[in-house]
């Protein structure tokens, strides 16, 4: 259901009373909603909703439970689909009201490219002390995230995913330059160029730039791989059904820039993505290929499906280049990752304590789930080779997300504070805030971390 939000006030609007665990008789609802409540069993259970009847048999209110606050103010996503259409205003003590409001525009999304309905129209009364030019930021960002995750290859290729990125640049005035096919080996990214060789859409280095020259250079770098067949050494059928968003990377640094751009924060931005179909073909790489890299380092192929971090390699090593004040990158990098933590709590690495420890201060802060995890040293001789400078995987399977992000680290050199993500990117089941598909994780934490440092 679309939910828009008016800070103007609603007249007429229905009130949705917040009622903690328990909290029904301290809640001030009148004797008749009262014993409505009771009879239909309303506890104020975390994110169940009941209406409640009026006058002359029109809809007199609601009630949503917020349990004991432990499933935080995200859960109020799901009044996006379980209210009436109508307009409506939240009634009741809010600890975090902007990310209230934000679940609620969010648990509206619907992805409609392919004729899928929105549904009705829900509008909300703003919180008091809510931005409503802030609120819509966030939400569309996440919404550009989302649609781009959801869009399946045959219309999210490197070639559309190019115009995305120049769509964004041309809505905040940013400049976007662009590198493909074989310019990319004469301007020294091999490792993208041998990746996407293969693929129907040539390969490609999309660079967005915005901000003022003399600015905090804030760099993201988000993996593109628009789909990923796993190369020659090719995935099972069951493994491929959701490669459509291994660029979920790239959609989550697309929007954390819309949200960063919108912003008008006063920094230096780029946004790096090499975008690439990981395919097969008579040129594609090999198993046992050793690739030259744009850090100088030299990469044996021990398996064509760890694809992601050979292209973010080359890109890395151009970020770093700049000495960026902060680095970032995104990707959907490893399945260890999800055995580790699970869909929902993507890890980062960094040896930046400072830059942890507010990336976790902003992950409870803004219900953004993140885990810290180590770059263990004693890991990287996994990665080792005897006839290159490094293999793009470790022998034995151990610690993959580990390895993977030690394998990226060897391209940031001279940039002190980077961070890497090893997100998912999707929704496994519908959650209040988001239906199930693509997903944005780790943005919102982020955006927050920006503005404090930057804003």
């Amino acid at each position: 259901m679309a939910v828009e939000f008016t800070a103007t006030g609603l007249a007429g609007a229905l009130p949705v009373h917040l009622v903690g665990k328990d909290g029904l008789e301290s809640s001030g609802l009148s004797p008749q909603a009262l014993a409505w409540a009771k009879a239909n069993g309303f506890t104020g259970e975390a994110g169940k909703t009941l209406v409640l009847p009026g006058e002359d048999g029109k809809i007199g209110g609601a009630l949503f439970g917020l349990g004991d606050g432990s499933k935080g103010a995200l859960a109020l996503g799901s009044l996006a689909g379980s209210l009436p259409e109508g307009d409506w205003r939240l009634q009741g003590r809010l600890d975090k009201p902007e990310l209230a409001a934000l679940a609620i525009a969010l648990g509206g999304y619907v992805f409609t490219r392919y004729g899928k309905k929105p549904g009705r129209a829900l509008r909300l009364a703003l919180p008091d002390g809510v931005d409503a030019g802030r609120l819509e930021r966030l939400a569309q960002s996440i919404f550009l995230t989302r649609n781009l995750v959801n869009t399946p290859t045959n219309d999210m290729g490197p070639d559309a995913l190019e115009q995305a990125v120049r769509e964004l640049a041309r809505k905040h005035g940013a400049e976007v330059s662009v590198t493909a096919g074989d310019d990319l080996l004469a301007a020294n990214f091999p490792m993208i160029h041998a990746v996407g060789r293969a693929a129907a859409q040539a390969p490609r280095l999309i660079d967005l730039r915005w901000g003022p020259q003399d600015a905090p250079k804030v760099t993201l770098v988000g993996k593109g791989v628009c789909f990923d067949t796993g190369g020659l050494d090719i995935k099972p059928a069951s493994g491929m059904l959701l490669m459509k968003k291994d660029m979920g990377g790239a959609a989550n640094v697309l929007g954390l820039a819309s949200m960063i751009m919108g912003a008008g924060l006063k920094v230096r931005l780029r946004v790096l993505i090499p975008a690439v179909e990981n395919a097969i073909s008579g040129n594609a790489f090999r198993p046992g290929d050793i690739l030259p890299s744009r850090k100088g380092l030299t990469v044996e192929i021990g398996n064509t499906d760890a694809e992601g971090r050979l292209v973010l390699g080359d890109a890395l090593a151009l970020a770093d280049e700049e000495k960026p004040a902060l680095l970032v990158d995104m990707a959907t990098l490893t399945g260890a990752a999800r055995v580790a933590l699970g869909p929902d709590l993507p890890p980062f690495y960094t040896n930046d304590e400072t830059l942890a420890a507010d990336i976790a201060a902003a992950s409870a802060d803004v219900e953004d789930p993140l885990w810290r995890m180590p770059l263990w040293q004693p890991y990287d001789a996994k990665m080792a080779s005897k006839v290159a400078d490094l293999n793009n995987v470790n022998a034995d399977g151990f610690a993959g997300s580990i390895t993977a992000a030690l394998f990226l680290r060897r391209f940031v050199e001279n940039t002190a504070a980077w961070v890497h993500f090893d997100i998912y990117a999707w929704n496994p089941a519908e959650r209040p805030h988001g239906p199930a598909g693509g997903e944005a994780q780790g943005i919102r934490a982020l955006e927050q971390v920006i503005s404090h440092r930057f804003g």
